[in-house]
């Protein structure tokens, strides 16, 4: 039985442009710390084979010290670790990967096609390519097949499996069956996932950590073990310390902060959320500014949107002879021709913002100016 860890896409030195800066420098630190947590978990759960499907560095230039980190943690490991270059860190003369000495422990393919390293030890051969480009518009896995010789054959690519253009290693189903993997351990797509074709097994494990509200929920790695006749036993396992997450709210009828505070999880002091505010509200709508002030201490960042609608029946003023009622009535009329949420938003805005202003008053609800 051989226990091993799947994992890809740290992206590490992004640049968290939403976050303030120092947030984001602090995020920064984070990915370093978060390659020493995984060495821990590496030996501390037995593992002997880790796998590490490209992406590891958001660019192809990172920071020398976070290569350096890099290569100290995965010097820890108690493991064989193997390494494919994807399409942010991919491999070239000026690449992370040429910059300093890696661990003995440490296999990095180089080559734009695949190859392979034997394990005779534990009956298993290792294939694997890389990225030596920063797009790879020829499949990698293309015309692979790996040997029919008693052994356990297991891929490493980073990639995409029936993607709609071909720009990053496009990896066809036929091509899949065709390899006769036994497993594929692939990067590239941020969300865990797995596809079988043939007797072959591919599996994504998503990102370890998310970087934005287009990467919700929990993040991780994958964690399995090969037996003896190349058997595939495979979990996911949560190692993210911070997630995104996406929280909708209906105000209708309530203060905001108390809808809010009544549908939010026990614990969010580690996350970054985004709270969308939905339903009826008055005609002023929703001080977002003071909401995010009154609740930001609960997050580690927080970000309100106001997504709700004039009450229903501010609309019956509409019927005014009065300047009020032509305007009602014009932007009614806008309203109910809208087409998208979008822009039936942007017209509740103007709905907001004229009234206050035939009103004279600010539209954070502080009273006339």
């Amino acid at each position: 039985m051989i226990p091993f860890l799947h994992a890809s896409d740290f992206h590490l030195d992004s640049a968290f442009g939403a976050l303030p800066p120092q947030q984001a420098a602090a995020r920064r630190r984070e990915g370093r710390e978060l390659m020493f947590r995984l060495a821990d978990y590496v030996n501390s759960h037995g593992i002997r084979l880790v796998l590490l499907a490209g992406d590891l560095f958001d660019s192809a230039s990172p920071f020398r010290e976070t290569v350096e980190q890099l290569a100290d943690a995965l010097a820890q490991m108690e493991a064989m670790v193997f390494i494919a270059p994807g399409n942010h860190d991919w491999y070239g003369p000026a690449s992370p990967w040429t910059s300093i000495k890696w661990p003995e422990n440490v296999y990095i393919f180089t080559q734009n096609a695949m190859t392979a390293v034997e394990i005779p030890d534990w009956n298993l051969v290792v294939h694997g390519a890389a990225f030596t480009g920063p797009e790879q518009a020829k499949g990698l896995l293309s015309g692979f097949t790996a040997p029919d010789d008693g052994r356990i054959h297991i891929g490493l690519l980073h990639g995409e499996v029936e993607p709609s253009e071909a720009r990053y290693n496009p990896i066809r189903r036929e091509e899949l069956a065709a390899s006769s993997l036994t497993y594929l351990a692939l990067g590239h797509i941020h969300k865990s996932g797995a596809v079988s074709a043939g007797k072959t097994i591919c599996v994504w494990p998503g990102c370890l950590e998310g970087r934005g509200f287009d990467e919700l929920g929990g993040k991780g790695f994958g964690q399995g073990a090969i037996d003896n006749s190349g058997k595939i036993s495979m979990t996911f396992v949560p190692f993210a310390r911070r997630r995104y997450e996406v929280l909708e709210v209906d105000v209708t009828g309530r203060p905001p902060q108390e809808a809010v505070e009544a549908a939010l999880p026990a614990d969010v002091r580690q996350d970054l959320y985004r709270i969308l505010l939905t339903g009826e509200t008055e005609e002023e709508g929703v001080d977002t500014k003071a909401l995010e002030t009154a609740l930001s201490s609960r997050f580690y960042a927080l970000e309100i949107r106001d997504r709700t609608r004039v009450a229903e029946d501010l609309w019956a003023r509409a019927g005014e002879d009065s300047l009020r009622g032509l305007f009602l009535q014009n932007l009614r009329a806008k309203w109910q021709r809208a087409a998208t949420d979008e822009e039936r938003g942007i017209i509740t805005q103007a709905v907001r913002f004229g009234l206050a202003a035939l009103d004279h008053r600010e539209m954070d609800g502080t009273g006339p100016a």
